[in-house]
């Protein structure tokens, strides 16, 4: 269904308002083409007005002409204007001739989501708002809210971001695990989140108000292992002036999340395998026998079926862990949670950034999401954390995360048409994931027909996860 305003047809549900700041003549051949997809436009005469309009019509697209005659007296107002309203993409119309300055090019690099040099070609125009109406519907505070949105339902844990396909199954998966008490191996390269799982799984569990109790079994001291894990009591060796309550004791009603387990020493197995068997301790230098009622949790990013044929690793250990197993994907698996981690980040530590810095470039978003990511999540916050602090700019880039050269190390510099493919690509996926696989809800994120999301997908040969037609 579509409803008219002043001749216009604007689909319901979706308000696909443009913005345009400079002389009427120059948008004038694109007017007809774009209220026949639905665009409203705003055309204004006045810096002054651009305030008032986005507050009142609240656009997703911003296009401002750029006149290297004013830039100068300008320059400063059209940073701030961008800056104070990072929920709309903007687009940059100028001639060709000013592109030739500096000045309008480190303007147009920084600020800018894309540009259109005079004439105006009306189709390609229409492209490129649609793409940046696009990226607007996944990104900045539209983007993290929703991505919030879209995980509260499957994840308690704040940190736990993602909407991908891989990442809906890890959330189903911690939703059936947490409903038994029987052990559960969480595997995963390092920097996935094994932790996080773990305590989303406590959280879920009837188990939520006892202890969530995590040890590193990697970080233990090899000579202290057993009295860290099981206690001990006073005089039991030299130094131990008290009893001590260990690690295992301390996590009686709850859960104990043991983390890296494969770096456990062979010596220490055969305690945490009877452990498991029997559910009772004795603490070093005791005699009383303890039943605990403690449910147990282990992560590791060794392969432990390497470990068991190298001897490292015991397997009866190995079978009494993996009762249940969820496996937590690399960052480079997850389509489209790439950017609404980042966004994440972005926001979660937002006392940490310059006062300038409003967002990432489109340079950033593609060069993130086209990149390996060996540290995975790990890596991630800790580029954008630095990239926060370190960018004097109003938006990240890619140099800021410290992936500029990577990628010219890599890949040649893509063509103009690959770039936009890419971007289109991108903003699909991510829609998609972010909508659950809902074609209709995805469409409306990206402010196209179904019809147009349809032809797109089978462009990019891309299936949403867990396809739904609504």
């Amino acid at each position: 269904m579509a409803t008219r305003n002043n001749g216009v047809v604007r689909p319901s549900g979706v308000h696909r308002a443009i913005l345009y700041l400079g002389p009427a003549e120059l948008i004038a051949p694109a007017t007809s083409l774009l209220q026949e997809n639905g665009w409203e436009l705003y055309s204004l005469n006045h810096f002054d007005e651009i305030a008032n309009t986005l507050r009142k019509q609240k656009p997703v697209v911003g296009i401002l002409v750029l006149d290297h005659n004013d830039l100068y007296k300008r320059q400063k107002q059209i940073l701030q204007l961008i800056a104070h309203h990072e929920q709309v993409r903007w687009l940059a119309l100028l001639n060709k001739s000013s592109l030739e300055l500096l000045s309008i090019r480190q303007l147009i690099g920084s600020a800018f989501y894309d540009y259109h040099t005079t004439p105006i070609d009306p189709q390609r125009l229409l492209v490129m708002i649609g793409h940046a109406a696009g990226m607007a519907a996944i990104s900045l505070d539209v983007l993290f809210t929703a991505s919030i949105d879209a995980i509260t339902s499957v994840a308690t844990e704040e940190q736990m971001v993602g909407a991908s396909e891989k990442m809906q199954k890890v959330y189903q998966d911690i939703r059936k695990v947490a409903a038994t008490d029987a052990p559960v191996l969480i595997t995963g390269e390092s920097g996935t989140g094994k932790e996080l799982a773990a305590r989303a799984i406590h959280e879920r569990s009837s188990r939520k108000n006892g202890p969530f109790v995590a040890v590193n079994c990697g970080s233990l001291p090899g000579t202290l292992i057993q009295s860290e894990l099981f206690g001990h009591e006073k005089g039991a060796f030299t130094g131990a002036s008290e009893r001590k309550i260990g690690r295992i004791e301390s996590a009686n009603g709850g859960t104990l999340f043991l983390d890296e387990i494969g770096d456990l020493p062979l010596d220490q197995q055969v305690n945490l395998l009877r452990f498991l068997q029997e559910q009772t301790i004795h603490r070093v230098g005791g005699r009383e026998e303890l039943r605990l009622d403690v449910r147990v949790l282990a992560a590791t990013h060794v392969d432990l079926d390497a470990a068991i044929k190298s001897k490292m690793f015991r397997q009866d250990l190995f079978y009494r862990l993996n009762v249940l197993q969820i496996r937590m994907p690399p960052l480079r698996e997850r389509d489209g949670d790439i950017p609404l981690l980042a966004q994440y980040v972005f926001h979660r530590f937002a006392d940490e950034r310059g006062h300038r810095v409003k967002g990432f470039s489109d340079d950033a978003l593609q060069i993130m999401n086209s990149y390996h990511w060996p540290g995975n999540i790990r890596e991630l916050i800790n580029r954008v954390r630095r990239a926060m602090v370190m960018c004097d700019k109003i938006l990240i880039t890619a140099e800021d995360l410290g992936l500029e050269r990577r990628r010219r190390q890599r890949t040649q510099q893509p063509s103009l048409v690959e770039a936009r493919d890419a971007a289109e690509r991108d903003a699909v996926k991510a829609a998609l994931a972010q909508s659950l696989g809902s074609v209709t809800k995805a469409a409306e994120m990206l402010q196209i027909s179904r019809v147009s999301l349809y032809r797109l997908m089978e462009k990019h040969d891309i299936t949403p996860p867990g396809q739904r037609d609504s």
